[in-house]
């Protein structure tokens, strides 16, 4: 066999297969290299990171995911970024935001919007005298963030806290413009002295307490809410502890709008918005068919009431078709009524009050600084007008901020704050609204055929009651036209308030610094009040005032900050603080000028003048310290001490020690949770600790001397003496001393857990606390044998005790759609334990009012009312029991508690209380790609109304108009009802303060609604804007209440009956109403 060849290619040359196997590697390697070279090229990427409103994010960190390449946006929220691998992950992160991933593969610019981390443990919040992480809080902390703030421009900040922290209670008590709030954290701890938080700005404490002539406002009020980051509210005795006296009530700190460093900024803010009135914010009234109807019965029912008199023929010319035809109208009896006797006119005279107006709110800030310097400017006007006729509040604000590094170890800034804020009150008084309500619907405001026979020319025709009856028994009461009131009545405020502070921050090392602040807030306030002379008799009348209140303060404290080592760290405050306060106070009244048109302006033209002054200083010295010690991140401590010294108490009671401690425990930092996927945050905390008060009078453990009271109503002081026909004024002892005065003490204690889960998607805050106020202070009744009736006393103790929840949660979170929640309830019980003496104290808070009123009482509750019991109306079948108590069938039956058959202050017990058992906000947040949408829910549960209205309102027949219920009043073939059977005033009634006054006031609030649109970074680049948003809300929307309460159920009416507002909460006596508002805004940015 032939063996076959092998082919070998050694020494073969072809050109051909030479060429093509050179092209194969050279392919190869270029396929290979391109592959590689993919996977490393580099892309430049720019773009824009903001919040979901739009609104740039200075500072925010850019990195490339898994490298150190990185950069931050600057002022504009603009940001650049080189050597980025182009199939790579940028990571965008801001504090209190949520990070995101983008990836970067076929894009040159990215837009990054960043959500607000709800949950977020790190972010850093203020506590007295400095700050801390949030996981690091051992005490009850709440915030109210920016965002929550921006939602929508406010009058206040009180009313942007509103709803936002378990625990705070905000009632707005009435409509006027600027509203009136009460802010009570954890209930009342106070009887006679004040029960108002404590506010601190930017590290400067305000003066507590209303200012003289403010008509319920306070120095936070003169603050622009615009100018507002962020606010803190302290609540447990280890945050409030460090403040001393002046943290028994809580303590509020306020952040406010600091310059960055880059180019100026600007930004404008603009709302208009009405005011109408709120969903049932008036009582419902009898219309003038309505009226004529209970007129005509009430006075046949007279004969039943008063046969006596009725036989004397006493009601003869009360008929009232003959009172329809009275000669003494004259000419306006047409114009009143026609041929039949029925009315012309159906007047709403609500409606009358009502001025359809449209306010306005104008906010221009700017902001800007280099490395070393930032500042940050502001000025506001705000113009809302009142839904009542001439009301209106006025704010002209402007603030100034600058804060220097001078160099490496000192630090300095300060803040100007000036505001003008003017008023015209409609609501000093009850007069408008309680006349507005009896005013008879068939009266017109003005008449049209002629003046009044009975009133000057200068009364412009305006219709009253008096006019309708009149010279009979049954006439129309004398009340003042409420429209030619809101006209002609004026009491306007004018305050200028200044507060200024400058501080130095100086650092000894990287671990200890000094800060020093001088701050003073000074208010001006001028008054003038004036009265046309129809209100009192012919004669008019008029008063100036000027007060000056000014507040000083000089604080030090040393901050000392270390880090151990990796396991423990520490940090410690030592400070002292001096605060002087000092008041003047002047009034001039003059009655009698010649002629109305002399206003409030001339005085000395007055037939009578009298004039009054004050004048009062106080100071307070304290000592202060804390100490924070975290172990290994798990287990933190805090102890904190105050000494404070006041000149308003007894030589040897002047100094007061408040100490306080408080431990958590970071459950979830522990191996056993570290990696749970459930729990994400879990931490136990307790504290305990006393704060004191000191919120009295000047002067009240001294005694005073003075003229005396006026005798007997005249203008004649106590102490003046006669010497023939000539007289003389003296001084004399007007309060005794009490030496022995102290300071109210409240001790608190506090257990809080802290629950994060699934991410902190859900985050749960649950807190019990116990404060206890020992010493009250009270102006107490003392023996009348002393000379005086009353002396400033520690007489007693209180308690509150209750639960704090919060919930908030992330509901749905994608790139297009957010829904998030926030839900709090707040449980407080209060009692009195011990009083100087066992018997109960009537009056205080709130006066007596037919037969009841407030009462303190040891074992019950602050705010408790004290009254009848009215179990309906006597029946026909009752007759013979009824006239055991020499009453009728269709009188009032109220139960006999000691069967006695005499109702009398024996039958009187607690029928109710103001305060709520339990009250908080349910609000939602969504937002759809550039659109957000918030829905506010305010709820109230348990709370007593005590209408006291209702007196005039279902009784006095004839005398005014009434509320529409004494349309369901006994009648033989309507027996079951609580309304007595209808009678002419004159016939005789029996009104009490009973339980058909006091109402349960429970209800569900639309408090807010908002709608907004944030234009995209696209086109807001565009036009060069950083920010614009448009938005429209609705506020106090609607209401869900007891069909049987009149008005609105959140009053507080302090001016009723002499109240003081601790026993107030729930009296309502013709309460100015609530409005509706509903805004149009535009927010931009610069």
């Amino acid at each position: 066999m032939k063996q076959k060849q092998l082919i070998s290619f050694k020494n073969v040359h072809c050109p051909l297969f030479s060429f093509k196997l050179k092209l194969s590697s050279f392919l190869f390697f270029m396929t290979l290299f391109s592959v590689l070279a993919q996977g490393y090229s580099q892309v430049r990427i720019t773009g824009n990171i903001s919040d979901s409103n739009g609104t740039p994010l200075i500072g925010a960190s850019v990195v490339e995911k898994g490298t150190n390449n990185g950069t931050q946006s600057d002022f504009d929220g603009n940001f650049l970024i080189e050597n980025v691998k182009n199939d790579g992950t940028l990571i965008f992160s801001y504090i209190g935001f949520k990070s995101i991933e983008v990836s970067v593969i076929g894009k040159s610019t990215i837009n990054a919007v960043l959500t607000e981390d709800l949950n977020n443990l790190d972010e850093v919040v203020l506590i007295g005298y400095g700050s801390q992480r949030k996981s690091d809080l051992t005490g009850a902390v709440g915030r109210v963030k920016t965002s929550q703030l921006m939602e929508r421009p406010v009058a206040t900040i009180n009313q942007a806290l509103m709803g936002k922290v378990a625990g705070v209670q905000i009632n707005t008590a009435s409509g006027r413009p600027g509203g009136r709030t009460k802010v009570r954290i954890r209930g009342i701890s106070s009887i006679n002295t004040g029960n108002d938080p404590l506010y601190v700005v930017d590290g400067v404490q305000l003066p507590q307490g209303e200012a003289r002539q403010g008509q319920g406002n306070s120095a936070i009020d003169y603050i622009n809410p615009a100018d507002i980051v962020s606010i803190e509210v302290l609540k447990d005795a280890s945050s409030t502890a460090i403040y001393g006296a002046r943290g028994a009530n809580g303590v509020i700190l306020v952040t406010t709008k600091k310059g960055k460093s880059g180019e100026t900024k600007f930004t404008y803010n603009s709302e208009y918005f009405i005011n109408s009135y709120g969903p049932n914010a008036i009582p419902d009234r009898l219309n003038s068919e309505q009226f004529q109807m209970v007129e005509q019965l009430a006075w046949e029912n007279s004969e039943k009431f008063d046969p006596s008199g009725w036989a004397a023929g006493n009601y003869a010319n009360q008929e009232p078709n003959q009172k329809r035809q009275g000669a003494f109208l004259g000419d306006l009896v047409n114009e009143l009524f026609d041929s039949n006797g029925r009315a012309n006119y159906d007047t709403d005279w609500y409606n009358e009050l009502l001025q359809r107006r449209v306010s306005q709110n104008h906010q221009f800030g700017f902001s800007g600084g280099n490395e070393k310097t930032t500042y940050n400017a502001s000025v506001g006007l705000r113009d809302e007008r009142g839904l009542l006729i001439n009301s209106y509040v006025k704010r002209y604000s402007t603030r100034f901020n600058m804060e220097s590094e001078v160099n490496s170890w000192l630090k300095i800034g300060g803040t100007v704050d000036f505001s003008v804020r003017q008023e015209r009150f409609q609501d000093t008084g009850e007069w408008v609204f309680a006349n507005a309500t009896k005013a008879f619907p068939f009266m017109p405001v003005q008449y049209a055929t002629g003046n009044s026979p009975f009133f000057p020319p200068w009364f412009l025709n305006y219709a009253t009651n008096l006019e309708y009856g009149f010279g009979t028994a049954a006439g129309g009461g004398f009340m003042w036209n409420p429209v030619m009131d809101l006209k002609d009545r004026e009491y306007t405020t004018d305050s200028h308030n200044f507060t200024g502070s400058f501080f130095t921050n100086i650092s000894f090392s990287k671990d200890l610094e000094m800060k020093t602040i001088v701050a003073s807030n000074v208010l001006n306030q001028g008054r003038k009040i004036f009265y046309p002379g129809y209100f009192n008799g012919g004669n008019n009348g008029a008063i100036q005032g000027q007060s000056r209140n000014v507040f000083y303060s000089f604080e030090n404290y040393l901050t000392y900050t270390k880090e151990i080592d990796e396991n423990n760290s520490i940090s410690a405050l030592l400070g002292a603080s001096w605060q002087q306060t000092d008041q003047n106070y002047f009034q001039g009244d003059g009655y009698g000028t010649p002629s109305d048109g002399y206003g409030p302006n001339n005085l000395g033209a007055a037939s009578f003048k009298n004039s009054s002054s004050f004048m009062a200083a106080e100071s307070l010295n304290s000592y202060f310290t804390r100490i924070n010690y975290n172990l290994k991140d798990k287990y933190l401590l805090t102890f904190t001490a105050r000494a404070d010294g006041s000149s308003k108490f007894g030589k040897a009671n002047k100094w007061a020690y408040f100490p306080s401690a408080a431990a958590a425990w970071k459950i979830s930092e522990e191996d056993f949770l570290t990696d749970n996927n459930l729990i994400s945050n879990l931490k136990l905390r307790a504290s305990y600790g006393q704060t004191g008060n000191s919120s009295i009078p000047a002067y009240s453990s001294e005694a005073k001397l003075g003229p005396g009271p006026l005798i007997g109503g005249s203008n004649i002081p106590g102490y003046t003496a006669a010497f023939g026909s000539n007289s003389a004024g003296g001084t004399g002892l007007i309060t005794l001393e009490n030496s022995d005065l102290r300071w109210e003490v409240v001790t608190q204690y506090d257990i809080g857990v802290e629950l994060g889960l699934f991410d902190n998607r859900i985050n749960l805050e649950l807190d019990y606390y116990n404060r206890k106020t020992t010493d009250m202070l009270l102006n107490a009744p003392i023996p009348e044998s002393s000379g005086f009736s009353v002396l400033t006393q520690n007489i007693g103790s209180m308690e509150n005790k209750g639960f704090e929840l919060s919930l908030n949660s992330v509901n749905i979170d994608t790139p297009d759609f957010t829904w998030n929640s926030s839900f709090n309830i707040s449980m407080n019980k209060n009692k009195v334990l011990s009083l100087a003496s066992p018997s109960d104290i009537f009056g205080v808070g709130s006066g007596d009012y037919l037969g009841g009123g407030s009462i303190i009482r040891i074992g019950e509750a602050m705010g408790s009312m004290y009254g009848f019991t009215r179990l309906g109306v006597w029946g026909t079948d009752e007759a013979s029991e009824a006239a055991k108590y020499n009453l009728l069938p269709g009188d009032v039956k109220h139960k006999d508690f000691n069967g006695d058959y005499v109702i009398d202050n024996n039958d009187r017990s607690i029928i109710g209380n103001g305060y709520a058992d339990a009250f908080g906000t349910f609000v939602n947040y969504f937002t759809y790609k550039n659109f957000d949408f918030t829905f506010d829910l305010q709820y109230s549960i348990g709370n007593d109304v005590a209408d006291l209205a209702l007196h005039e309102g279902e009784n006095v027949i004839g005398n005014s108009n009434h509320y529409s219920t004494v349309l369901n009043a006994w009648t033989p073939d309507n027996q079951n009802t609580m309304i007595p059977q209808l009678r002419n005033a004159s016939a005789g009634y029996v009104s009490l303060y009973d339980t058909h006054m006091v109402k349960d006031g429970s209800f569900l609030r639309g408090n807010n609604m908002i709608l907004g649109y944030t234009f995209k970074p696209e086109f807001l680049q565009r036009v060069n804007l950083n920010n614009l948003r448009i938005y429209a809300s609705a506020q106090n929307f609607f209401l869900v209440m007891n069909k049987d309460l009149m008005g609105d159920p959140e009053v507080d009416d302090k001016n009723a009956f002499g109240g003081s507002g601790v026993a107030s909460q729930g009296v309502k006596w013709y309460d100015y109403p609530r409005s509706s508002t509903f805004v149009l805004g535009l927010q931009i940015g610069l």
